[in-house]
């Protein structure tokens, strides 16, 4: 096809959609003169077409025809002791660290976890699908498993999914189900939330007077943690899985496309997205029975137990 009747489009949606930064940020770099386009300073207006050259600190990044091509996307298992920032002053491990090479793009994390955070992170090479899983209007469920210090009442469970004053505003979860006691005074809890601000599980139980000793996540939006899934290690989602996340969304790609780009063929793939791993330690006949069906996907607990269920659904 001749390069005149390729399509064209701005310069800082098509860098943007190939995961290089957001488009105001693209927008600063041009002002910086940090970016090249064929050899040449890049100006505000600029619109490039698939196979150009864009070059930014000495990185080739070529322009890709991909506007309905599926995404890559992949599921990273990230343990206690990793930060979600590409660089970090004081030297400590990043995710970005443990992740695959990417051709003429790079990785773009859907949300973060924080340092003694551990679970499921995706991350994609299409940055408008990670805007659109992040923003607040999308409402993407995010599931975490949490052990507390003591244990809530149900008035305290009831205020969880009803309203919580946080200092940047109120906050709730749309689910909590206790999963059973642990070692001492530890308790375990399924909790479920729409949001996705600073340390917002966190500070939620802070808020009502219970501190959270462990925290992972175990699924985001239509992904779940695998139980063969490694800690620290990567699986790329498969097609299906990735057109049911990015449908979830609203956002419609084809796998005709996604077989067609080299950047695909040869990769692996996930072939089991469901999560069978133990919710809380077994120390127990009774608890490890309530730990099988709950990883089961039941969360059947026993009579004494569902008393302190509190459950809204949207």
């Amino acid at each position: 096809m001749n390069k005149e009747r390729l399509p064209k489009e701005r310069i800082q949606k098509a860098l943007a959609r190939q995961g290089v930064a957001s488009r105001r940020q693209i927008e600063n770099l041009i002002a910086e003169g940090k970016l090249l386009l064929n050899g040449k300073p890049v100006v505000v207006g600029d619109q490039v077409s698939p196979g150009d050259v864009v070059v930014l600190e000495g990185k080739k990044i070529v322009i890709r025809n991909d506007e309905n091509q599926l995404p890559r996307v992949i599921a990273y298992h990230k343990p206690e002791g990793e930060i979600c920032s590409r660089n970090d002053p004081q030297g400590r491990p990043t995710i970005f660290d443990n992740l695959p090479h990417i051709v003429h793009a790079r990785w773009v994390a859907i949300g973060r976890l924080d340092i003694n955070t551990a679970g499921l992170i995706l991350l994609t090479d299409n940055g408008e699908l990670a805007n659109k899983l992040m923003h607040p209007s999308s409402k993407v469920e995010r599931e975490y498993l949490v052990r507390t210090l003591g244990v809530a009442t149900q008035d305290v469970m009831k205020q969880l999914v009803n309203k919580v004053e946080l200092e940047d505003g109120p906050a709730h979860f749309e689910e909590v189900t206790y999963v059973g006691g642990g070692e001492g005074v530890n308790h375990w809890y399924h909790v479920t939330i729409l949001e996705g601000r600073n340390r917002e599980v966190r500070r939620l139980w802070e808020a009502v007077g219970l501190q959270v000793s462990r925290l992972k996540r175990l699924r985001y939006g239509t992904v779940t943690l695998a139980s063969t899934h490694r800690l620290g290690t990567v699986k790329e989602l498969p097609e299906k899985a990735v057109i049911e996340l990015a449908a979830s969304v609203g956002l419609t790609y084809s796998k005709t496309s996604a077989a067609d780009s080299p950047a695909r063929r040869g990769k692996a793939r996930v072939s089991d997205t469901s999560f069978t791993e133990k919710r809380a330690p077994r120390t127990d006949k009774k608890s490890a029975a309530t730990s099988r069906r709950s990883a089961a996907g039941t969360r059947t607990q026993p009579a004494s137990n569902r008393a302190a269920n509190t459950r809204r659904r949207k």
